[in-house]
Parts: structure tokens; C-alpha cells; sequence
């Protein structure tokens, strides 16, 4: 009998065995057709694309935890911050929000226009899918219409934009900027015309401010570790004077910078201590010392004169009158994290960032309702719930927040001994499961968040955790290679082991049952596909009786219903996850380069064509629909944070 093959670049079709075998990096990936299709496949069939999209309706989050100056109100009553690649403008009382997708990496800094319509965000240098750095740059766009304006500084900057501000005294005509370069160059823009004035290397130490003064365009203030300067521009050329500290205490860190009305610039530093430079000189005129205890992340004046200063430490928010004199505070608690950055909002009201990644809406004395919450480590752990409109998420930061995807606020939260890494949700909706970085796995009840069991097995990270679709039993996928089954009683109650997993030569990546519950397929780090018997744990080798099981959630990224994710040239490590709609129609894919593909099911043609999203900014861990197939929910790893779309 003639052996029939088909082959693309990448791909071979054996019809007589009735597998597909595919190549990652040169290794083989051999994948089994059901018996149905093994007729009528063929490697040349194109697939479509998904007659559905996405559109980003909700950020969780905000970028507190490292960048400063980044939360500002704008006229519309919309707040307007930042998180992974997104800038988010949010209006708190209609609790909507919109979006600017123009930056294809991490956005790290804001600068309002004096207009209060026009926006700058400086972003770091991106990695493009085939390996070449994209550019690090300054976007200026419309907050109204959401279009960019001018794009400055391609191939100028290094590294990243770190700090970015329009001047306020010539109808804001001057940007500044400040770069990660190792010497930090300060550059001046007319960005109208896209056109550099100037530029000098600022300062060897990092840099956390760059500010026009109100009243002159032609000087310039930046602070950061023990330094504030203030650069004069004539013509193409900037000339420095150093602040003299004098008599005072030379601060390890000037953190922000700010101005009163009269022109006097007011620095805020690590020893807790307020600085004034009276206007127009380099020396101190006035010294609030502890101010706070520990270091002050930001000053921010108010329209009627008055100054707010924020405390990392003290975690306070300080009022001061026109002489500096305290007015009151008041305390964020510490499940919210030190102030970063202070924002003016309607009177009597303000909003507070924290280092925490929380937005807070505030009101001396003591009014204070968190509006934005997020995780502040790498985050890799989500599930949806089984009949309602929530998920779980849970990061190495030890939080567990489970969420409502109507008022995108945690229904609450939970802090636990280890790392998270992954969370499933039990059929019934009664419990849910977190493995944790360490080998420990724990259960908890879903409304009272109560500890219902906890467990440990092997050592190392839980990479998957996954409940039976008959909620009869729980596989527990380790980097230690193995897998383990517990039998569960008592609607998620009880816990015993059944089984353990054997056979896997690298660490378990993904998992999935039968719709039976009777069978689990695994994938692994060295791209093995195994199939095991859930009652035993045993191996099992026979292809025949696994090729026409039906899978519950099409979760494994090597399979023949999901290979068509893969584009040329990839290696295993760059698509993080995959999921298949509840109805069976869609397949979404999370990948190492900040994106969202989506696709139709079933994705079984090699290169299968998608639709891209970008908004997360290093790689996209986990990806999962919502019950009702109504959203798809990302999270982000190092950016930490979770988008939510609506299908």
C-alpha cells in the first residue's frame, strides 16, 4: 500500500497512521486525528479566520509600583494612568473606561498638556515577534478623539522615556524628556514639528523628574539620586546649576519636584524632609524637615494654593497651607501601599497611586475608597467561574483576588504564605484551588475565602491545577515532572490521593481532562504530549483509544485542535496558553510577545490565520472566556496586569 504524506515547511500529514507531526525548533511535535478525519484532512486547507473580535473594555490595575507623576484628572472627569502598554482614561462616577493603544510596550511616564486635551507617554524599547528591538519614543495624542498626534524621538532615546513634561508658560509649545541611557540625556522638543532644541547627558545617577518651570520655558528642573538641577536653554544649549543642599541635609534621593504659586520650587525627598528653592535661584529658603517619616514620592499644589505631599513609609497624605504649616492627614492602609502619586480631582476631592498598583479616591479627613486594584508581581494564575460573571486571579506577590467582571472590583482578596501561580475553580462554584510556587497547594471556600484544605507535593511550582468536569477529582501538574490526582469528596471538601503521574521527562506546562472525566493529556517542557488514566495516574500508550477523546477546555498548546497556533519559526516557550470558547467556536492563544490572538476552533491547520491584540506588554501567561463566552480575560506576567474584553 502507498504511503500517502502531505508536507508543508514545517508540517507532515501521515494518512495511513492518521497523525500530524509538527517541527518546534527542530524538534518533532506528533499529533493524532480523530478517526472522522482522517479521510478528509489535509495539510492545504486554509483555515478562517473567526467571524467574532475583541475589543478591550476593561484594565485592572495601575503602574504604581516603580514609575511616578502618572495619575492626573483631566476635564472630561475621566482619570487618566497608565498600565502595560494601555493608558487608561477612567471616568470614576459613570465607571467606564477608554483606551489609547498607540504604545506597543510598557508605557513609564504622562505629561499633561496645559490645554488638558493634549497627552504625552514616553515608553520603553519593545521586542518585535522576530527579535529586533522596537524603538523606544514619546507618543503625543488627543485625549477627546484617542488619535496620535506626532511620534518623537524614534531613534533618539535609549532604553526607555522615563520622565516626559510639557512646559506651561509658551502655550506649552516645549516637551522635555528624559532617557535611561547610562548618562541620562535630557532632550527639548518642539513637538509640533517633531523637531529636537536641545539636548545634554543630565546626570550619571537615575533621574525621577523632569519639569519645566510654569513661569519660563527656557528652565528646567530635573532631581533624582542626591542631585536637583536647574538647566537654563539658550539657543541649542543647556547649562546646569546644581541646588547647593548648604547647611541642610543632603538627601540620598530628591524624589519629586513641584511648584508653588509664586514660582518657588518644592522637592520632596528620601529623609522625609520638604525643601523650598525660592524662585528664580538654587538655594534653600524654606525646610520642612520629617515631614513624613521616610521618604516623600510626591508633592502635588492644589488650584487654591494649598500643597499635598505623600509618604512611602508613613503611608500618609499630608495637607499643608500657603506657609507650609500642616492642615491635616489621613493614613492609606497598608493592604494599599505607599502613596506614589497625588492628583487633584473635583474640590474636596483627590486620587492617590499607590506602590501597591491601587488608585484610591480620597477626602480629608478620613475618606478613602480604593477605585483601582492590581497585583504588583508576576502574575500567572486565573480561572473563571462556572456559572457567574467572576474569575480568580493569584501572582507571586502571596494575593489571591477573586473579581466581578460587572464593577471590575475584587469581590475580595486574600493573602497567602507562598507565591501564586495557578487557581481553578471547582464545577460547583463551592471552592476553588491555588498552587503556589513552592509545591504547596491549598483550597479555599469561595464566599468566605476560609482555608478548606491545604497539601503539599514535591517542591517546586504548581503549574497547573485543574479540577474534573464531574468535580470528582483534582490533577495537581508540577515542575517536578509528575502530576497528581486526588479523589474529591464533599463538594470539594475532602482530599485524597489516587494517583501520581509518571512518565514525563521535563516539568508539566498544560493540562486538560476528558469531557468524561475519565482521561487527562498533559504537555511538558520538552514538548511531549502524554495521555493518562485519571482513577490510577497510569500511562496511557495506546493512541487509538485517546485520538477521538473529546477534551474539556482545549487548554494544551500541542495538540491537533490547537497546533494551528503556532507561527514559523517558534519555540515552544512562546505561546503561554491557549483556550477554547464554551461553545466551541473560538480559540485564544497568550504569547511572549504582549499579544492576544484569536482564532477559529478548531485551530488544526498549520499558521492558522488570527486576529491580533496588543495591550499587555511582556508576555501574556494565561488567557480564559468567561462561562457565557461573553468576555476572554488575560493576564500579563511582569506587567501584572489583567485585561478583559469583551468578545
Amino acid at each position: 500500500m502507498k504511503r500517502s504524506t502531505s508536507k508543508t515547511k514545517e508540517c507532515s500529514f501521515n494518512a495511513e497512521d492518521g497523525h500530524v507531526r509538527m517541527f518546534l525548533r527542530g524538534r518533532p511535535v506528533t499529533m493524532h486525528l480523530p478517526d472522522q478525519q482522517r479521510e478528509s484532512y489535509s495539510l492545504d486547507h486554509k483555515g478562517a479566520l473567526p467571524d467574532r473580535k475583541l475589543k478591550l473594555q476593561w484594565v485592572y490595575g495601575y503602574r504604581g509600583r516603580d514609575c511616578r507623576s502618572n495619575l492626573y484628572l483631566l476635564p472630561t472627569g475621566e482619570i487618566v494612568y497608565f498600565n502595560a502598554s494601555v493608558v487608561v482614561l477612567y471616568n470614576t462616577e459613570e465607571q467606564q473606561q477608554r483606551h489609547y493603544l498607540g504604545h506597543n510596550d510598557d508605557v513609564k511616564c504622562l505629561s499633561v498638556h496645559p490645554d488638558m486635551v493634549t497627552i504625552a507617554t514616553g515608553q520603553v524599547a519593545g521586542n518585535s515577534k522576530d527579535g529586533k528591538l522596537l524603538a523606544p519614543h514619546v507618543r503625543v495624542w488627543d485625549s477627546v478623539s484617542l488619535n496620535t498626534l506626532h511620534v518623537i524621538g524614534m531613534g533618539v532615546f535609549d532604553r526607555a522615556v522615563s520622565c516626559v513634561a510639557f512646559s506651561k508658560s509658551n502655550g506649552g509649545s516645549f516637551l522635555c524628556a528624559a532617557d535611561e541611557a547610562n548618562d541620562h540625556v535630557l532632550s527639548v522638543w518642539n513637538w509640533q514639528k517633531e523637531k529636537q532644541l536641545a539636548d545634554v547627558k543630565c546626570s550619571n545617577d537615575s533621574v525621577l523628574a523632569t519639569v519645566f518651570h510654569p513661569m519660563d520655558a527656557n528652565l528646567i528642573v530635573t532631581c533624582g539620586k542626591s542631585h536637583i538641577n536647574f538647566w537654563t536653554m539658550e539657543g541649542s544649549t543647556l547649562t546646569k546649576r546644581q541646588g547647593l543642599f548648604e547647611k541642610h541635609e543632603k538627601p540620598k534621593y530628591v524624589l519629586c519636584v513641584a511648584f508653588a504659586e509664586n514660582g518657588d520650587a518644592i522637592t520632596g525627598d528620601s529623609s522625609g524632609n520638604i525643601y523650598v528653592w525660592a524662585k528664580g535661584g538654587y538655594r534653600i529658603s524654606q525646610v520642612v524637615s520629617g515631614a513624613h517619616e521616610g521618604g516623600i514620592f510626591s508633592v502635588c499644589v492644589l488650584k487654591d494654593g494649598t500643597m499635598l505631599s505623600g509618604g512611602g513609609k508613613d503611608r500618609k497624605v499630608v495637607l499643608w497651607d500657603h506657609d507650609y504649616k500642616k492642615q491635616a492627614d489621613m493614613e492609606v492602609g497598608e493592604s494599599l501601599g505607599p502613596v506614589r502619586a497625588l492628583a487633584e480631582g473635583k474640590p474636596g476631592e483627590l486620587f492617590v497611586g499607590t506602590t501597591k498598583n491601587a488608585i484610591i479616591r480620597a477626602a480629608f479627613p478620613d475618606t478613602l475608597t480604593p477605585i483601582v486594584q492590581g497585583h504588583t508581581d508576576e502574575l500567572w494564575g486565573l480561572d473563571v467561574h462556572p456559572s457567574m460573571e467572576q474569575f480568580v486571579t493569584c501572582s507571586q506577590d502571596k494575593q489571591v483576588h477573586l473579581w466581578d467582571t460587572n464593577s471590575h472590583q475584587p469581590l475580595w482578596s486574600k493573602t497567602i504564605e507562598d507565591p501564586g501561580r495557578s487557581a481553578g475553580f471547582h464545577p460547583s462554584g463551592a471552592v476553588l484551588a491555588v498552587g503556589t510556587m513552592t509545591g504547596r497547594w491549598l483550597v479555599l471556600d469561595t464566599d468566605t475565602r476560609d482555608l478548606v484544605s491545604m497539601h503539599t507535593d514535591g517542591n517546586e511550582i504548581i503549574s497547573n491545577i485543574k479540577y474534573s468536569p464531574d468535580g470528582n477529582f483534582l490533577a495537581v501538574a508540577s515542575h517536578d515532572n509528575f502530576v497528581y490526582i486526588y479523589a474529591v469528596t464533599e463538594n470539594g471538601r475532602k482530599y485524597s490521593r489516587v494517583g501520581k503521574c509518571t512518565g514525563h521527562s521535563s516539568f508539566v506546562t498544560h493540562l486538560d481532562w476528558s469531557s468524561d472525566s475519565q482521561f487527562i493529556v498533559t504537555n511538558s517542557g520538552d514538548y511531549e504530549t502524554l495521555f493518562w488514566e485519571a482513577s490510577s495516574g497510569k500511562h496511557v500508550t495506546s493512541m487509538d483509544s485517546m485520538r477521538n477523546q473529546e477534551w474539556a477546555s482545549s487548554t494544551c498548546t500541542l495538540s491537533f485542535n490547537t497546533f494551528g497556533i503556532w507561527p514559523d519559526g517558534a519555540d515552544g516557550t512562546d505561546i503561554n496558553a491557549v483556550c477554547r470558547s464554551h461553545d466551541g467556536s473560538l480559540l485564544a492563544s497568550a504569547d511572549d510577545f504582549g499579544k492576544v490572538h484569536l482564532f477559529s476552533f478548531p485551530c488544526s491547520q498549520p499558521r492558522a490565520p488570527s486576529h491580533e491584540y496588543g495591550g499587555h506588554s511582556s508576555h501574556v501567561t494565561n488567557i480564559a472566556f468567561l462561562h457565557d463566552d461573553s468576555h476572554l480575560i488575560s493576564t500579563g506576567g511582569k506587567d501584572t496586569s489583567i485585561l478583559q474584553w469583551g468578545v
